[in-house]
């Protein structure tokens, strides 16, 4: 929180290579500040942060509107086609001790709509994010599902996505407390689109009581 008129959101973008991981950060920002284009190996090598403009008409207080600002911390993916788990994970935590020291209000972990959710690639991108974020990872996680307009051409609503998903993405929804979100990657730079994405990203916040989560970060 910033002025008593200004609501700042510190955002983690977390996700395997190709989901889109950047291409959303630019989405919620409204911007490019993230490099994003089809490659044959992981594009993001280190942790970049973005910065919105003050968006108006997103949330209100007391009958006054608040000027919103997005502050999103883009990483390399994981696993990552040149770096380490270990060196993805270091860069991360001292890009979270550099950029978010007040804490972190929600890490979104990017995932395919159009491509199934496999046991083995969870319980990996599990351990990670648990290693990275703590114990209480549940809690400041949400799933964003790009492509979704992919699975809308196949015939899939939302409702009828999930009641044909596999039980292990299931059982991730279930686990951060259903806080999903479906991104069309055809409206991404749509004006509602993006207004729709900010509301339910702090509806999750609102209701998480607006914590932060404080990390130990690494030296160096």
């Amino acid at each position: 929180m910033a002025a008593s008129n200004d609501m700042t959101i510190n955002l983690l973008m977390l996700g395997r290579t190709q989901t889109g991981k950047s291409a959303a950060g630019n989405t919620l920002l409204g911007s490019y500040d993230f490099k994003s284009h089809l490659s044959p190996s992981s594009v993001t090598t280190c942790c970049s942060l973005g910065r919105s403009s003050c968006i108006s008409g997103i949330i209100r207080r007391n009958s006054c509107e608040l000027a919103l600002r997005v502050q999103i911390l883009d990483t390399p993916s994981y696993p990552h086609s040149s770096l380490s788990k270990e060196q993805v994970q270091h860069e991360v935590r001292r890009a979270l001790a550099q950029h978010f020291r007040e804490g972190l209000h929600l890490a979104l972990l990017v995932l395919r709509a159009d491509l199934p959710l496999c046991h083995d690639d969870n319980d990996q991108t599990i351990q990670f994010i648990q290693e990275l974020l703590g114990p209480t990872w549940k809690d400041f996680t949400a799933v964003l599902l790009t492509h979704a307009d992919k699975a809308e051409e196949a015939g899939f609503s939302e409702d009828a996505y999930l009641r044909s998903a596999s039980s292990t993405l299931l059982s991730l929804l279930s686990s951060v407390q259903h806080k999903y979100i479906f991104l069309d990657n055809q409206k991404s730079i749509i004006k509602e689109e993006r207004a729709t994405i900010l509301r339910k990203l702090l509806d999750f916040i609102r209701k998480n009581d607006n914590q932060l989560l404080l990390l130990k970060h690494t030296k160096g």
